[in-house]
Formats: structure tokens, C-alpha cells, sequence
């Protein structure tokens, strides 16, 4: 508990929110009526310092530009670039250096800016603030306020400062960035239990939230920092985002790439210079051939524009990508931790049933839109009986909110909660402006939280009535008699109390509804006071942020792909799991609080993760604690939110997820995804997206590697037998970066496979590279290997100079590498059909491409002079092409054997879903 919460006394910590309002005025020794002394709020200025967010250090354009270098394949490269240059091999440097610039660039320009989320939260601030200094009030600089100063608040005002409430008429404040609840919060000023989460603080203002209605008088007790919102700021700039798996991944396999270089060119230089007898300069540039061509140069800039296409596929369904790695951390997913509202929910109020002293009712229909109908008992209404109609004349006259339609999109302005019901009305078939002229409004008690209703005295031309609506028990309290299709009769108070207990117990909140003809009562300034305890009680009213109908679909999906959806939510435990089991998550009724989640410690809490998906009345420190946790059972998680409490939580999570919509800067500062919809489902589709993108990362792998091996495996050859090298270090840049990436540009275009959402997540310990795909990469690489030399070999045999012979032997992988890539679209599948090369015509862009640029590389003049190159007879290509068929058919005829044998099939399905055992 931080400074911002307590007093200390003795050894006894009192959250301010525990205190009374005298006790919180003697701790700053202010009077509520006067305020601060000006030279008393100087001293506390400089004592506490100004009411603003401190600022972190930021990374310039050039530290961020260097760190892109930071990377094993990079450091690898970079040194055998220097040693050409040191060999005055200026040409073969300046490829390697372009190469390594090129990658850096394309990382840089990437690169996201999370420092920017705190200045979101600095931007929460309130600029100013009326407060009361020497009995006089004032409009400060929100910057000069400090502890005890008396802040007046009113509608529209945004909290300057985290104030205890020491008066309060009708308060309501917008909590949702800070809470996460759907509707705005009532405020007290009566001492709240110690233990009470930030969202059960009633007696609090919160800095950064806004005041939606009402009128209050406030004393600060936290500043700046020690705000909840400042708390919040620190908790983000600790949080330091983790790497992606994609990321962890190409860093080990960078090692090993690294580590084999290592190993081969110490052996092949020993055996080269004690047996080979080879010069120094040959042996050298031979070894840093070596290096040159096992390391896949192209495969960085394939990754990324891998990456980016992910983005672009993400942008049509709704989600917009903010940093490139976390296009295929999405398809890591293993856990989405989802907040309720406004994702899973519609953040629209909506009164989904209706309770009368006649029946039960169904309402159906999409938040605020008029759209929809009641039912009972599964069957359609065939007329309105009178209840019903009088509960809806309550709906529509007994109302001070507005609803109003807004580029196609139903708009509430006041209470959520008032708003719902008018579109309860319109489903009744009544007409607002046409019951507004019928009953005029003579008078009114307004909705104040001391008396939790409101009631309005309508004249029509049967004379007056009382429309009255409010908490349940106040209004049950208030009536004689309940209202039948027949009249009225004696009240029931147990049933609708039962009833009540029943749809609260479901996550609705429930409001009594009552009226009264001619009641007698004097016009004019009506006064709670003045309610009759003679009331007629129409029904209750259930109303639910009820959820999003394609969200249940998406939970559905995601579950089938073995992915957990999680809510974690700033409402209340029953709420939670109602509305959860009405998604299909959890079982409906078991939900844990932020209360349960403070007393466990990080093992308790592991565990509790493992067991349960629902989480209610969270802080940003239980949020946090909860992807920690996650994190800590080997789960890849996905966080979503949209207030700034969600914020550290998502910058910790393995992709942190904004909404677009009704999000708050903050949160898209910190996301590496937005959502452009603010829809569940759209994160279902971006998963599905995320999947594609590492299977297409994995193919253009499996595609590129073998050529790496293969060139590295005949320069290896040639210096353990002692012949002239087959291809040299400019020729193996030129296929490692322009042939193989072209071609491999054609896997980043592959469409969903027909089962991708069908698979479970991929482990967190699953290597890029499989046992089957070294397997595939090993065989690939060795008949690439026998079909290179006998190109060379052969062309040699017949009288070819060196030059030539090279040439033969590069055009050998680039066709082997044709070939292979029609070969390696498919697993396991057969790739002898049409329809296996009609879903991707980026596949034939590729080939032609690579086809144009062999032809350039082998007859154009610049290059004939660059790459050391001759041009070939139509003789030598049509034997060239017939090798390469060969190659085709033999690893066709490799997958035939494996599909052939179902265990086989079997051990390489399971390799590549490489999934862990997870619960379901």
C-alpha cells in the first residue's frame, strides 16, 4: 500500500478511503470552508513538489538505430566483412555491408515507440482546477495543487488530483480508464471498508477521471506521482516488454548458425593449411566463403516483409498492427486475457428481461438500437398487456437522458443505465415524442444517490399520474400494491425480491419501477420527502452490457484451436461470471476479486491461473500479477484493454492488445496491436492471421536453409579433396540474397491452411527449426550438393574454363531452388496436381522473376564483370532443367514414404504443432 493510500499512525497504516471526512481535515489541518493559506500552500509545494507526472528518459533516433545491429548474425557478418576489406576484396565487403545496412534500416523504421504511452498518461491530467485557498475560490494551474487543498468539483469537470469526497450532492464520475466499469460511479463521502479495490472507493476522485454529473467539495491527499494514476505511470515505465517467441527464436538459431561457423572453420582451416596445403589468402577467403554462405543473409528482410504482409492481411480484419514481431507473437497465442467491457461486451446498457406481477419476459436486441422484441416463455408477445405498457410510459417520461443516432450508431448523452430504456419502449411499440406531448412533465424529484430514485408528475388527459423508478428496495418500500393485466392488488413483496435476487445473481442490475394515478401531490418543488408509501410496483427491470454475439463465436474458435480466453474486469464477481458463462468462458458463477488475488502469493496465484478464467474488481496490480503469472506456466499471453489501468498489464503481456475505438491513448501506446472495431473477434481473426504468418516464416525456412547448407557443404568439400572452389563468395551473396529471397517472397503470400485454427497453440519451447526440418533441410541440402558438383564437375569434364563451370553451378541451385519451391509449399501433400499451385499466383510472379534475373546474371556484360560469370549454351541449360526435375521428383517421392507410414505422419504432425499440454 503506497503513500497514496495510507496515513500513518503509529504502526497502523488507514487507507484515506477508510477514514471519515473530520478525520482526513484534522491529518491536513484545513478547514473544508476555507481552504489553504497561499504561503501555506507554498510551503506544501515545496514539500511535495508540483502535481505533475515525472518523465523518463527516452532512446534518440541514433541509439535506436545502432541497436538493430545488436544481433549474432549481424556481429557474424560484420566481421567477414572487415576481413574482406582487410584482403582489399572491396566488391565482396561492400555487398556483405549493404546487406547489413539494408537489414538495420528495415528494423529501424519498424521499431515502435512505447515511450510514448507515458506521455499519454501525462496527457490525463487535468490543466486546471477551482480550488478554495483563503476562503476565496480560485482557477489554479492543476500543477500548483498539493496535499489539503479543497477542490470543488462539478459536471464536466476532469479531477485535477486524487481527492477524498468531504461533500457530495448527486456525484457521478467516468471511471472506466481507471476501473474499467462500464457505467459512471456514484460518490459518497461515507468511510469505505479498508480493504476496498480502487473501483469500490466511493468516497474517492480519482486524478484523470471526469465528473459526469453532480457537484462535490474534495480535499487532496495525493499528487503527481503518488496519484493512482501515477502509480499506474511508474508501474509502466518498470514494466519492460518481453521479446517475442519469433525473436527468442531466430536469437538461438542465430547461435547455432554462429557456433557451427565456428566449428567448421577451424577444422577446414587446419585441414586446409596442415593437408591441403592451400596459401593463406586462398584458405582465408575460402573459410569467410564459408561463413558467407552458411548464413542465410536474405532471411532477416524475408522475415520482415513476411511480417508486413501479416500486417496488411491483420489491417482488412479490424487490427492494426503497431510493431512488426507482434504480427506472429499473435499466432503464439496460448491465453488472451480479455477485458469485459466494451470487447467481450458492447459497452451499451441494455435491458435484456422484465419481471411483472404476471410473468417473465425476454428482451432481445443490440445495445441502444430500437431494434428488437420481448418474448415470454419462448413465445413472442401477441399484445402488450398493461403492465407492460405502464412500464413502458415509466421508460419513457420518467427519463432525463438523451439517446440520439449518430453515423449509424445509437449515442447515449447522460446515465447508460436511462438510456436503455427508451429502446425497452420502442420494443413495447410506444413513441417517445408522441407519450412526451400526451404526458407533459409538471414536476420532478431528481436521481440522487441519498434517495436512489427519481420520480416525475406527468398531467395527461386522464388526469395526473407519479412515474417512479430507483434502487429495488427503496421503491418496494414506497407501494401497497402491484399492478395485474386485471388492476391492481395487494403486493407480493417476497416474490419480487426473489425475483430481484434472481436476475442479480445472473449480472444484471436491476431497477423497480412504479406509479401512482392522481396522487394528490401539491406542484411544484417536489421533495423526496414527498413519495407516497401508497404506490402501485409495475416489475422489475433487468439491464446487462450484454455480450457481443460474434465475441461468443470468436471464444468458441479460439477454443476449439486450444487457445484459454480469460476475462479479467473491473466489475463486480457476480457481474463477471454471469456474463463470462454467457461467452463461454468459465462455468458462469466462479469468478475471483483483486481481494482474493492480494492475499496469494506468486506460487498461490500460479496456481489459481491454472484452474480459473474469470477475474473480477482488478487493479493494474492484480492485472499485472495475473500475466506474470501466466507467463510464469510457459503460457504465451495476449492482454486486452482500454483503460489506463490496463496499460502496464499490456505493455507486460507477449501482445498487448488496444481497443481503437473507445480506447484511451495510453493503452495504443502501449499495445502492440490496436483494434480497430474494439471486437473480440477481430482478435480471433488476427490469431488466425499471426498462424499464417510463422507457418509462411517456417516454409521460406525450410526453403532457403538447404541452399545455405548446400553452398557452405561445397566450399567445405573442395578444400578437404583439394579442387578449384565450385562457387565463389560474391556468387553465393548474389543466391543468398537476390535468388532465394525472391523466390522465398512467394512463401509470404501462402494462404490459411484449411486447418490452421484447428491446431493447438505451438509451445514456448518449440525450435523455428524442427527435427523434420533439419531432417528436410539435411536431405534437401545434400541433393542440392550432388546436383551443384555435377554441374560443375560435367563442365569441367568437357573443357569448360572455371568461370563457366561456376556459372553452370550457380544456375544449378537457382533451378534446384525453382524446383524446390513448388516442392516445399506443401509438408507432406503432393505437389503433382493443378490445384496444389492455383491458391498462390505470387508463387509464378517469383519463378518468372528469378528466371529474368539468372538470365541477366549469366549473359549481361555489368554482371558478367561483377560476378566472374560466362554465358551458357540452350545444351546446357536443357540438362541443367532436367537435373533439377530430378530433384523435384525426388522429394516428392521423400514425402510419399512419410505419408505412406502413419507414424511417421504422425511424429511430423506433432513436431510442427510442437504443442505443450495445456488445459482446454
Amino acid at each position: 500500500m503506497s503513500e497514496a493510500d495510507t496515513v500513518v499512525s503509529g504502526v497502523e497504516e488507514t487507507p484515506w478511503h477508510a477514514m471519515t471526512a473530520d478525520e482526513v481535515e484534522q491529518r491536513f489541518k484545513v478547514d473544508p470552508s476555507q481552504g489553504l493559506e497561499a504561503d501555506d500552500a507554498a510551503a506544501r509545494l515545496g514539500t511535495y513538489g508540483p502535481n505533475r507526472l515525472p518523465q523518463g528518459k527516452k532512446r534518440g533516433a541514433i541509439a535506436r538505430f545502432v541497436s538493430q545491429f545488436n544481433n549474432i548474425l549481424i556481429y557474424v557478418l560484420i566481421a567477414s566483412a572487415f576481413t574482406k576489406l582487410m584482403l582489399s576484396l572491396w566488391l565482396d565487403a561492400s555487398i556483405i555491408f549493404a546487406v547489413v545496412i539494408l537489414n538495420s534500416l528495415l528494423g529501424f523504421l519498424q521499431e515502435g515507440k512505447a515511450e510514448e504511452a507515458l506521455d499519454s498518461i501525462r496527457n490525463m491530467l487535468s490543466t486546471d482546477a477551482r480550488v478554495l485557498r483563503g476562503g476565496a475560490a480560485r482557477l489554479l494551474d492543476a500543477e500548483e495543487l498539493v496535499p489539503g487543498d479543497v477542490v470543488l468539483l462539478e459536471s464536466g469537470d476532469k479531477v485535477p488530483a486524487d481527492l477524498r469526497l468531504v461533500e457530495a450532492r448527486n456525484l457521478r464520475t467516468e471511471e472506466a480508464a481507471l476501473t474499467g466499469e462500464s457505467v459512471p460511479a456514484d460518490k459518497t463521502t461515507v468511510p469505505m471498508p479498508a480493504k476496498s479495490t480502487v473501483g469500490d472507493r466511493e468516497n474517492m476522485a480519482f486524478s484523470g477521471t471526469m465528473v459526469v454529473s453532480g457537484r462535490a467539495t474534495g480535499v487532496v491527499v495525493a499528487t503527481g506521482s503518488q496519484t493512482e494514476l501515477g502509480r499506474i505511470n511508474e508501474m509502466l515505465g518498470q514494466v519492460n516488454p518481453l521479446e517475442t517467441p519469433l525473436l527468442r527464436q531466430i536469437t538461438k538459431f542465430g547461435y547455432v548458425i554462429t557456433a557451427a561457423i565456428g566449428v567448421l572453420s577451424v577444422v577446414l582451416f587446419s585441414w586446409g593449411h596442415w593437408l591441403g596445403k592451400m596459401s593463406f589468402v586462398e584458405l582465408f577467403q575460402a573459410i569467410v566463403g564459408i561463413a558467407v554462405s552458411i548464413i542465410p543473409e536474405g532471411l532477416p528482410a524475408l522475415i520482415t516483409i513476411t511480417l508486413a504482409i501479416g500486417v496488411k492481411r491483420m489491417a482488412q480484419r479490424n487490427a492494426i498492427i503497431r510493431r512488426l514481431p507482434a504480427v506472429e507473437t499473435l499466432g503464439s497465442v496460448s491465453r488472451i486475457c480479455s477485458d469485459k467491457t466494451g470487447t467481450l461486451t458492447m459497452m451499451e446498457m441494455m435491458v435484456t428481461s422484465v419481471v411483472t406481477a404476471d410473468a417473465s419476459y425476454a428482451v432481445t436486441g443490440h445495445g441502444y438500437a430500437p431494434e428488437g422484441a420481448l418474448s415470454t416463455e419462448g413465445k413472442p408477445l401477441d399484445a402488450v398487456p398493461l403492465p407492460l405498457a405502464l412500464i413502458g410510459r415509466v421508460s419513457m417520461l420518467c427519463n432525463d437522458a438523451e439517446l440520439f443516432e449518430d453515423d449509424g450508431r445509437w449515442k447515449v448523452e447522460g446515465d447508460p443505465t436511462e438510456g436503455a430504456l427508451y429502446p425497452l419502449a420502442t420494443k413495447l411499440g410506444m413513441d417517445r415524442t408522441a407519450e412526451g406531448v400526451a404526458a407533459p412533465r409538471i414536476d420532478a424529484i431528481p436521481f440522487e444517490s441519498e434517495h436512489k430514485f427519481m420520480a416525475t408528475l406527468n398531467r395527461s388527459a386522464d388526469g395526473e399520474m407519479l412515474l417512479v423508478k430507483g434502487a429495488p428496495e427503496v421503491i418496494l418500500e414506497h407501494c401497497d400494491h402491484q399492478q395485474t393485466a386485471n388492476g391492481a392488488v395487494p403486493l407480493d413483496r417476497a416474490y419480487f425480491v426473489r425475483e430481484g435476487d434472481r436476475m442479480a445473481a445472473q449480472g444484471e442490475r436491476v431497477l423497480g419501477l412504479a406509479w401512482l394515478p392522481d396522487p394528490g401531490l401539491p406542484q411544484g418543488g417536489l421533495e423526496p420527502k414527498d413519495l407516497p408509501s401508497t404506490l402501485v410496483f409495475l416489475g422489475l427491470v433487468g439491464l446487462m452490457d450484454p455480450p457481443r454475439k460474434e465475441a461468443i463465436d470468436a471464444v468458441r474458435e479460439c477454443h476449439e484451436g486450444g487457445i484459454r480466453v480469460t476475462m479479467i474486469t473491473g466489475d463486480h464477481k457476480v457481474t463477471a461470471a454471469a456474463v463470462a458463462g454467457m461467452l463461454g468462458i468459465g462455468d458462469g458463477r466462479t469468478a475471483v476479486a483483486g481481494t482474493e488475488i492480494e492475499a496469494m502469493n506468486d506460487a498461490a496465484l500460479r496456481e489459481c491461473v491454472r484452474e480459473v478464467d474469470v477475474f473480477a474488481r482488478a487493479s493494474p496490480e492484480h492485472k499485472l500479477r495475473l500475466v506474470k503469472a501466466m507467463q510464469a506456466n510457459r503460457q504465451v499471453v495476449a492482454m486486452t484493454g482500454d483503460g489506463v489501468n490496463d496499460a502496464p498489464a499490456l505493455k507486460k503481456a507477449d501482445i498487448g492488445v488496444a481497443m481503437g475505438i473507445k480506447g484511451t491513448e495510453v493503452t495504443k501506446e502501449a499495445a502492440g496491436m490496436i483494434l480497430v472495431d474494439d471486437n473480440f473477434a477481430s482478435i480471433s481473426a488476427a490469431v488466425k492471421e499471426g498462424r499464417t504468418v510463422y507457418n509462411n516464416i517456417e516454409k521460406a525456412m525450410l526453403f532457403m536453409l538447404p541452399t545455405n547448407i548446400a553452398q557452405g557443404a561445397v566450399i567445405a568439400i573442395a578444400i578437404l579433396i583439394g579442387f578449384t572452389l565450385p562457387i565463389t563468395a560474391p556468387q553465393i551473396l548474389w543466391v543468398n540474397t537476390v535468388s532465394s529471397v525472391a523466390l522465398g517472397l512467394a512463401m509470404s503470400f501462402e494462404p490459411h491452411e484449411a486447418d490452421v485454427m484447428g491446431r493447438p497453440p505451438r509451445s514456448i519451447d518449440r525450435s523455428i527449426v524442427t527435427g523434420f526440418g533439419v531432417w528436410r533441410i539435411c536431405f534437401i541440402g545434400v541433393a542440392l550438393v550432388i546436383y551443384t558438383l555435377a554441374a560443375f564437375f560435367v563442365m569441367k569434364a568437357h573443357g569448360a574454363a572455371d568461370e563457366m563451370a561456376r556459372t553452370a553451378a550457380v544456375n544449378a541451385i537457382s533451378l534446384g531452388q525453382i524446383f524446390y519451391l513448388i516442392n516445399s509449399r506443401h509438408l507432406l501433400e503432393s505437389s503433382l496436381s493443378v490445384r496444389a499451385h492455383t491458391s498462390n499466383p505470387y508463387l509464378w510472379y517469383g519463378i518468372g522473376g528469378v528466371v529474368v534475373l539468372q538470365l541477366l546474371f549469366t549473359y549481361w556484360y555489368p554482371f558478367q564483370l561483377i560476378f566472374d560469370t560466362q554465358a551458357l549454351t540452350v545444351e546446357h541449360w536443357l540438362w541443367l532443367i532436367a537435373g533439377a526435375v530430378v530433384l523435384f521428383f525426388v522429394v516428392e517421392f521423400e514425402k510419399l514414404v512419410i505419408r505412406s507410414f502413419p507414424p511417421l505422419t504422425a511424429l511430423v504432425t506433432s513436431q510442427r504443432a510442437g504443442a505443450a499440454k495445456r488445459k482446454p
